[in-house]
């Protein structure tokens, strides 16, 4: 995935003329997170909300509405007319149109990409007292009790579900899938030694990276993170061909006017390009960048395909 670096000649010409336009004065636009408080989500979503609200001129609110491995949130955004919500999505979104059989939404056509924000991957983990000092390890202990170890994830069909099902897949072995609420939860079931696996994002595991209670084994993207450089990929850990990692960006229903997505593009890319927001994403291990409109939907749509294949590879489905 290319990531394009930060333009701020152009867009500072491009702001002066659309987003700091009265059109945004006195609204109150409100970035729908479709998780919890505290989910990655939730926590990018407030690194650059109160930049974008003094850039547009307007009030620039988070607001939580968890359900369904981020469905219900992302469903009344789809459903919205007002031109003021937004959701903060990443890969989740495209992976669920493949996963549930009922949806309720179309994430491609019920969507416009307003702005992309990064990239992230995730991170494989075991308990600390497991045994596997590696991912070749892991798969070893996993495969000598098929089905008889558990792994927990922030939910059915969410991005750490599929992404450790995948793996499983790849990887010829079997666990028991355990649902929680979020990625904390999840992290802490394997802290406590309830659970024998978890994928995490960067955020949600990196604080652990010293605590012997917790083992990283390996990192999911198709390179190793500039976050965690000391951990491999999977693909480098053994099981080849696999890749899975997040973009992360604002979406609005697809019944937004292109000149409002384009004024919102123009203020959020503008947002990123601030270091204090540019820090806080490098602290979630976000690799930050900025993509047109246009090239954020055209991502759009090669992620859908993408996970189409990743869906039907894990063997993962709900009904």
């Amino acid at each position: 995935m290319q990531i394009r670096t930060f333009r701020s000649a152009a867009l500072a010409l491009v702001l002066a003329a659309s987003a700091a336009s009265p059109a945004f004065a006195q609204r109150v636009i409100k970035i729908v997170v479709p998780f919890g408080p505290g989910a990655v989500q939730d926590t990018i979503a407030r690194t650059f909300n109160a930049e974008l609200g003094q850039i547009l001129g307007a009030s620039v609110v988070v607001e939580n509405r968890p359900g369904a491995g981020g469905t219900v949130g992302t469903g009344a955004v789809a459903k919205s007319t007002d031109n003021n919500t937004l959701v903060l999505a990443a890969a989740s979104h495209t992976l669920a149109g493949h996963l549930y059989s009922k949806l309720g939404y179309d994430p491609i056509k019920d969507f416009t990409g307003v702005a992309y924000i990064g990239n992230s991957g995730y991170v494989i983990a075991a308990p600390g007292n497991m045994g596997a000092n590696s991912l070749a390890d892991y798969v070893k202990l996993l495969k000598g009790k098929p089905g008889q170890l558990n792994y927990a994830s922030a939910g059915n069909g969410s991005a750490t579900h599929l992404g450790m099902a995948y793996f499983l897949a790849r990887a010829g072995v079997e666990m028991q899938h355990v649902p929680m609420k979020s990625t904390g939860d999840a992290v802490n079931e394997v802290l406590a030694g309830r659970v024998q696996g978890v994928t995490s994002a960067l955020i949600g595991i990196t604080a652990f990276r010293q605590d012997p209670r917790i083992k990283l084994l390996a990192y999911t993207g198709a390179q190793r993170s500039k976050f965690l450089p000391e951990l491999p990929t999977v693909a480098e850990a053994g099981v080849p061909n696999y890749k899975f990692d997040s973009w992360i960006g604002v979406l609005a229903p697809s019944t937004m006017p292109k000149a409002e997505v384009e004024r919102l593009n123009a203020a959020i890319n503008k947002a990123l390009s601030e270091p204090a927001v540019q820090e806080r994403l490098a602290r979630l291990g976000v690799e930050a960048g900025t993509l047109s409109s246009d090239e954020f939907q055209k991502l759009l749509r090669a992620d859908w395909d993408a996970a189409g294949v990743l869906v039907k590879a894990s063997g993962a489905r709900i009904e």
